[in-house]
């Protein structure tokens, strides 16, 4: 009963508002600068093997990095603030410690795997000295006091940071967009979101502007913001990483069953370099060291996910269809198709809130309140949920345990599972709220906990990147990530936006 009035509503929603969402496709598209300098077409290992044998310099990379960023970031307007003087000073001295060393090349891959490589982070994810505000409108805005975790495991490793990017308030939204830095849009349709809540970091890399990041996922924060712009999104195996230093955060003791900090990049190489790095888990770390033979895999896929508005269209349908053929020509396996019993997730654990929330629509709809719209429209969520009875609820977990132990037997410690990463490529600004029930494509597997990898299929008839979801059972993101350098290797990864090809 509660799928059928919740299908109504948003169906009702939808007819009200998409044709006026739809006007924004009116806008003249603005286009990117082409790319100048060949160093940004190269993987963040790559970059770090050319810096460690002195073939170019931290400092070139760097600069080269910045200048994009300069170019690309008036029209998508992905970031918040940068640090690019300290970033020159740090790639100056990365060049003079490798001119006097005496550690050997192997010596620096293994203890510096990323010195002198230019990296950027979602604003969510401390850096000293930088912005930490998120999006929320203060009169004195916050500024992380130390690095999160993951920062310092990444600057341990050498890595040079530049910025922090854009989010929407509180990460709150599968858009980004709030009243501090306004809207970030995506480089291959300049109409359309980036996706969030990791726009910002998306936006940059699908444009040239960064090569990987730092992001969160917590409902598809990082995957659906990948698809959106082309990149690949790694969601790890729930608790293999910390989160201390991200904000939002929360006291719920399931938080970092679900909430998880991960990687962003623009090339499938990089994936399990940047995990090695952050992961605090043991035993997920090691994998990442095993040789996966995809011939010893067992696959599965699923095309449609019960409990959604809409049906998944063609686009996305598409790129499971070729990896599905190129499984089997390859490696002589079959894909299996898996059916689910019926769920439902929705389960939304954050910051509390209350029945303001009506009188804040109405100073949203005057212009004159505080929040932006996605804030207050999870405020309305949350409310909502409350109100369900708590044996619906229960019934909710019963299902969502059920489910776990289904795809734990099917998949066991060698098998993935082929998922769709949305219904459809990127959408227009605010499409997102008449589409919300769609993001169980993600969510799902922030609930479960499992490793997760969006990975980009090449572009649509309109030129929007498409994609995909590569599912795991926990402590299995080695297996992942493996099908994220084979779906490279077979379909070309990241593909340039438009007016950005030069011949390298």
């Amino acid at each position: 009963m509660v799928q059928k009035i919740l299908k109504f509503w948003l169906f009702l929603l939808s007819c009200l508002v998409t044709p006026f969402i739809m006007l924004q496709a009116l806008r003249k598209r603005k286009q990117l600068p082409p790319i100048k300098n060949h160093h940004l077409l190269v993987s963040a290992t790559e970059l770090a093997r050319r810096i460690r044998t002195k073939e170019v310099t931290s400092e070139e990379v760097v600069k080269a990095y910045i200048e994009r960023c300069e170019d690309v970031n008036p029209i998508l307007n992905a970031i918040v603030e940068t640090r690019y003087e300290a970033a020159i000073q740090e790639a100056r001295k990365v060049d003079e410690f490798l001119a006097g060393t005496t550690e050997t090349v192997e010596e620096l891959a293994r203890t510096k795997p990323l010195l002198g490589v230019p990296m950027t982070v979602k604003e969510s994810i401390a850096v000293q000295g930088l912005s930490h505000t998120v999006g929320v409108k203060k009169k004195v805005p916050i500024r992380a006091d130390e690095d999160a975790d993951v920062v310092t495991k990444i600057r341990e490793a050498g890595a040079i940071i530049l910025l922090v990017s854009n989010t929407p308030e509180l990460c709150l939204a599968w858009e980004t967009s709030n009243l501090v830095t306004g809207s970030t849009w995506n480089p291959y349709d300049t109409n359309r979101t980036s996706g969030g809540s990791s726009g910002g970091e998306a936006a940059l890399l699908g444009s040239a502007g960064s090569v990987v990041s730092l992001s969160s996922d917590i409902a598809g924060s990082a995957r659906f913001p990948a698809m959106c712009c082309g990149v690949f999104g790694h969601k790890p195996t729930a608790n293999s990483v910390s989160s201390m230093g991200h904000n939002p955060t929360s006291t719920d003791k399931n938080w970092n069953n679900y909430f998880s900090i991960g990687t962003m990049t623009r090339y499938a190489d990089d994936l399990d370099l940047i995990m090695r790095i952050i992961s605090h888990s043991g035993d997920v770390s090691r994998r990442f060291e095993q040789t996966v033979s995809l011939k010893n895999m067992k696959f599965y896929y699923l095309e449609e996910c019960c409990g959604v508005t809409c049906s998944i269209s063609r686009d996305m349908k598409e790129p499971i269809h070729k990896l599905r053929m190129h499984l089997e020509t390859t490696y002589g396996t079959k894909v299996q198709k898996v059916r689910e019993k019926i769920f439902n997730n929705e389960y939304f654990k954050s910051l509390g809130v209350s029945c303001r929330i009506f009188l804040e629509i109405l100073k949203f709809i005057f212009r004159v309140s505080p929040y932006s719209l996605s804030i207050i429209a999870y405020g309305f969520t949350k409310w909502l949920y409350s109100k369900f009875p708590k044996s619906y609820c229960n019934n909710m977990a019963d299902k969502m345990a059920s489910l776990k132990k289904q795809f734990e037997d099917v998949l066991g410690d060698n098998g993935v599972l082929i998922y769709p990463s949305f219904i459809t490529p990127a959408h227009y600004r605010y499409q997102m709220y008449p589409r919300i029930a769609n993001y169980t494509y993600m969510m799902l597997y922030n609930v479960l906990g499992f490793p997760v990898t969006q990975c980009p299929m090449g572009l649509n008839r309109q030129g929007l990147p498409v994609g995909l979801q590569i599912i795991a059972n926990p402590g299995n993101d080695h297996l992942t990530i493996a099908m994220a350098k084979e779906i490279q290797n077979a379909f070309g990864g990241w593909q340039q936006p438009p007016a950005t090809e030069i011949t390298v």
